[in-house]
């Protein structure tokens, strides 16, 4: 077990803080409703102190850094039973507005994410930083260079699919489509 020091325990707790009060605001009064200096304020910080926790401001408040996530779509192609398309659909499907399985205290979270075009924009550019190290592990997994543009179309056409499908009508049964597209091909003109 890692023992973490009395400042980085204190830091952590800073931002667990933001986190809920920027959540409980944004649900309460709306993502544009709220100002920072209204987050600082509740949060009893200044709003440098925010600032130097949350560095990218408003839209990252209720985000992690994308390192979860990252770590995450690597599994999801590195440790694997199945097709690499098979197992980066499932771990979508886990996710955000695919999932059936969201704890209910988590579902306001990801409809305000979802319908908030600024939070869906800053949670596109959060996949999108995954796109080095998804390119490597699909590259690695496939045998290709992590040159290759077959490689690097599939990762950014994969980060691309929460964009694409997050605000269907029914997002897993575009996933679904996506990547059934994916799995085919597009099929030829008659």
């Amino acid at each position: 077990m890692v023992n973490t020091g009395r400042r980085e325990r204190r830091k952590l707790e800073t931002r667990r803080k933001l986190d809920e009060v920027a959540l409980r605001l944004f649900l309460k009064h709306g993502y544009d409703g709220v100002t920072v200096a209204q987050i600082a304020e509740e949060a009893d910080i200044s709003v440098a102190t925010l600032f130097a926790h949350v560095p990218d401001g408003k839209d990252a408040l209720i985000f992690d850094d994308g390192s979860e996530r990252r770590a995450g779509i690597v599994a999801a192609v590195r440790d694997r039973d199945e097709p690499i398309l098979a197992a980066l659909h499932r771990f979508f499907a886990a996710r955000g507005p695919y999932s059936t399985d969201i704890p209910p205290e988590h579902a306001p979270k990801r409809d305000l994410i979802v319908h908030t075009p600024a939070l869906r924009e800053y949670a596109r550019r959060l996949w999108h930083s995954c796109e080095p190290d998804l390119t490597a592990a699909l590259a690695d997994e496939s045998g290709l260079s992590p040159d290759d543009p077959a490689v690097r179309a599939l990762a950014r056409f994969v980060l691309e699919i929460p964009d694409l499908t997050g605000t269907a009508p029914d997002p897993a049964a575009a996933l679904a489509s996506v990547f059934a597209l994916l799995e085919s091909g597009w099929p030829p003109s008659t």
